[in-house]
């Protein structure tokens, strides 16, 4: 609505992937920026948002994307640099090609429309947001059920899975079956960080191993960001106290820890 009191037609452009909101013009700006600076923390600034904000949209793209979008060269609390796969300066370009044929096709509806003022609800979208640090997009793979609960198996990009403990009720509530595509949804809190387990027995599902790609420290807890196989990324806190004792520094290897219970499914 402008200063008039008019209602004008206006519309927002997202890339989706499998249903999901994968790409709009602020991730798009963002990507325009490190790709001109070369830098997550220069390409933040330059949009306005916290480096922190920054990090964790590129881990949500690279994570939803079918290949990452964003090359990282990790290196150390100053970061190292950043830049566009060649699959990320295509979808780029792609993203200029429909915003310029969006506006035209905005412009050309707005005439035809006259006036708008009845329309205040059109194209108004509704879209899921959750408190939790880790979600990712994969595929179903397969679906064990017991008496009461059911063992999810879900297959994400670079041959990682992931389990799920549900109930029954949750699969039929939800409508899933094998080959369909969801979302598995993990706390940071939920996740535990532990090196050198190659001979370690665990009773823990979900073991996934990967490169520390960044850490937070501070006075009582430590987030850590591990990036895994097929450019996924996943997030954990855990004491400022165990990240010492572990070791872990920015380029090591660790692996992330979490029950089969502690997932959520969800689907779009």
């Amino acid at each position: 609505m402008n200063s008039a009191g008019t209602v004008e037609l206006n519309g927002n452009l997202w890339f989706t992937r499998e249903t999901s909101k994968f790409l709009g013009s602020d991730r798009i700006a963002l990507l325009e920026k490190i790709d001109e600076l070369g830098s997550i923390t220069r390409a933040a600034k330059a949009v306005g948002i916290s480096y922190k904000t920054a990090w964790e949209m590129v881990n949500q793209i690279n994570n939803l994307a079918a290949v990452p979008l964003v090359d990282r060269a990790t290196g150390g609390k100053g970061g190292g640099g950043a830049s566009l796969t060649a699959t990320g300066r295509e979808v780029l370009e792609q993203f200029r090609v429909v915003q310029e044929e969006h506006g035209k096709f905005l412009k050309n509806l707005d005439m035809r429309l006259g006036d708008t003022n009845n329309l205040y609800q059109f194209l108004r979208r509704i879209s899921m947001k959750v408190s939790a640090r880790n979600v990712f997009s994969g595929t179903v793979t397969s679906i064990v059920k017991g008496a009461v609960n059911a063992e999810v198996s879900l297959g994400l990009k670079g041959a990682t899975a992931i389990t799920a403990v549900v109930t029954n009720g949750a699969i039929t509530n939800l409508g899933l079956q094998e080959g369909m595509s969801a979302y598995a949804i993990v706390k940071a809190s939920s996740v535990v960080i532990g090196t050198d387990l190659a001979e370690a027995k665990l009773s823990t599902r979900n073991q996934l191993t990967g490169t520390i790609a960044k850490l937070v420290e501070g006075p009582v807890s430590c987030e850590v960001d591990l990036e895994l196989s097929g450019g996924n990324t996943i997030s954990a806190v855990i004491t400022d106290g165990s990240a010492k004792r572990l070791g872990l520094k920015v380029g090591g290897t660790a692996t992330a820890l979490f029950k089969a219970s502690s997932v959520i499914l969800g689907v779009s």
